[in-house]
């Protein structure tokens, strides 16, 4: 049987433990989040632009239009407001753009806010 001192023992060792593997989160995202935000920022442009054109311009259901997402978008996700004939991309945490169809000029994305 476990006494309080070894309990207590093991809830400070995994109390540091959870607050290495955050320092090393942190870190990770200070030194890759720029370039993960530039990088997808890109990602879901393309999507949301090459999405909205096959379902406002080619008329397909979403579900066909997320077939023509290429290798290493699988993080991206489609999200359709037939109201507003836009798609929305985007990638947790990481970054969100729209694109809107409008008669004449096809799909455009909403102006970037940086």
């Amino acid at each position: 049987m476990a006494t309080a001192k070894t309990r207590s023992r093991k809830s400070r060792l995994w109390l540091w433990l959870i607050l290495v593997v955050a320092a090393l989160l942190a870190a990770a995202w200070l030194a890759w989040g720029d370039g993960l935000r530039k990088t997808g920022g890109v990602g879901s442009a393309y999507a949301a632009r090459v999405a909205c054109s096959c379902r406002f311009v080619a008329g397909r259901s979403m579900d066909d239009c997320a077939k023509d997402k290429l290798e290493g978008m699988e993080l991206i996700s489609l999200s359709e407001d037939a109201a507003s004939k836009s798609v929305t991309a985007s990638i947790p945490f990481i970054a969100s753009d729209t694109a809107s169809y409008r008669e004449g000029y096809g799909c455009v994305l909403q102006e970037w806010k940086g």
